[in-house]
């Protein structure tokens, strides 16, 4: 696991009681020795207001700074209850929620940012469905439309930019990605997390995406958001390890792997045709390159699409491909006889030609078959999370 060679110090009051915790809200802090106190201190008051009703502590986890935010963060533990202080030596705030959130008693973590930019009195609608069990994980949102946010056109463009190239790409049908206001059930988080790449910026939106992946429920707020004009990220660094992470989790995706399988199997299929064909003719030709490139096929589907390891139905899996293997013949068969009975001269890259579109169009009966019959019963999971098709 990454960031694993700097471990996490941490800090609580002396003679610190351990009640049962109902929410666990990690501040992520790098730098904000100055912004630290006032901000802690609010929502340390808000917490304390009777109007809160949920058991709650507050940890601020400070990843590499080097001014004093540390040492505001110490004191504040010191001053005020509930309160405990999370020091990793090693930057990234994705690295910082992920020790905070697997080390957490409570049964529910969540973050905002240090600025305080959301209400906080959204963070009881945040939290009270994930509670109540209603929910898995739950984000603020500024982009829906009873969401009331101030903030500067550049980073407005930005925000909408990101989230559309989430949904073109990604598939993503949350809105709002990058709001530094979410939260996770504890034991959602712990089978969700190791499978979590990114230790930066990128880490809220891999989380998300993985989740829906998983088929969790995702519950979104409307927040009301005024923007920090002080923020420390730098927005292009930022948005480069962003792409970077949507192009990994593209390629992550099963759709794009049983391409990429299609195409080798396809290459494959080519070679073994052309090797063969003039001893055997143009129909054994294509039945045997099928049957090698179709077992070969529906075994790295089965390990890299859909993720199954073991030999538990591995032969009725082959079998089911099997019979899925013979749609695939009868259409490149038929579309080889069409040919032949057009054109009865055909050049050999002609044949191949023909073949290889037949077979393109099989592909789409290839995938509904592995994906909705063979593999239906053990699709890709995410540490218990079963995972649907992306």
């Amino acid at each position: 696991m990454k960031g694993m060679a700097a471990p996490a110090l941490t800090i609580v009051p002396p003679d610190a009681p351990a009640p049962r915790l109902d929410v666990e809200i990690v501040v992520p802090v790098y730098n904000e020795e100055h912004m630290l106190r006032p901000s802690i201190e609010r929502l340390h008051e808000f917490l304390s207001h009777e109007e809160f009703p949920l058991k709650w502590q507050i940890v601020i986890a400070d990843n590499a700074s080097t001014d004093r935010t540390f040492e505001v963060a110490q004191q504040l533990c010191a001053e005020l209850q509930g309160i405990t202080v999370l020091h990793l030596r090693a930057k990234g705030r994705g690295r910082a929620l992920r020790a905070a959130w697997l080390a957490s008693p409570a049964r529910v973590v969540c973050y905002m940012d240090v600025d305080l930019s959301t209400d906080l009195r959204v963070l009881l609608p945040l939290v009270a469905p994930l509670i109540s069990g209603h929910s898995d994980v739950a984000i603020g949102t500024r982009l829906s439309h009873a969401a009331r946010v101030r903030r500067g056109p550049k980073r407005e463009l930005i925000s909408r930019g990101y989230n559309l190239l989430l949904r073109t790409a990604l598939r993503a049908r949350f809105s709002d990605a990058q709001c530094g206001f979410k939260a996770v059930r504890t034991d959602v988080a712990r089978r969700l997390l190791p499978t979590v790449v990114d230790e930066g910026w990128f880490f809220d939106t891999e989380l998300l995406v993985l989740s829906q992946r998983a088929g969790l429920r995702i519950h979104e707020v409307p927040v009301d958001w005024v923007d920090d004009t002080d923020s420390r990220v730098e927005i292009v660094q930022t948005a480069l390890a962003d792409l970077r992470g949507v192009i990994r989790l593209v390629m992550a995706s099963h759709i794009v792997r049983f391409g990429l399988i299609g195409l080798v199997s396809t290459l494959a299929y080519a070679l073994i045709y052309l090797a063969l064909r003039d001893a055997s003719g143009a129909g054994a030709a294509n039945a045997i390159a099928l049957a090698v490139t179709a077992v070969a096929n529906t075994q790295a589907n089965r390990r890299w699409t859909f993720g199954l390891r073991g030999r538990e139905r591995l032969f009725r899996q082959h079998a089911a491909g099997a019979i899925v293997f013979v749609l695939t013949l009868a259409v490149t068969s038929g579309a080889l006889f069409l040919l032949h009975r057009l054109d009865p001269g055909a050049s050999r890259l002609t044949e191949l030609g023909v073949l290889v579109a037949a077979g393109v169009t099989a592909t789409v009966t290839r995938y509904v078959g592995l994906r909705f019959w063979v593999f239906s019963q053990r699709s890709l999971r995410v540490e218990g999370l079963p995972m649907s098709v992306e």
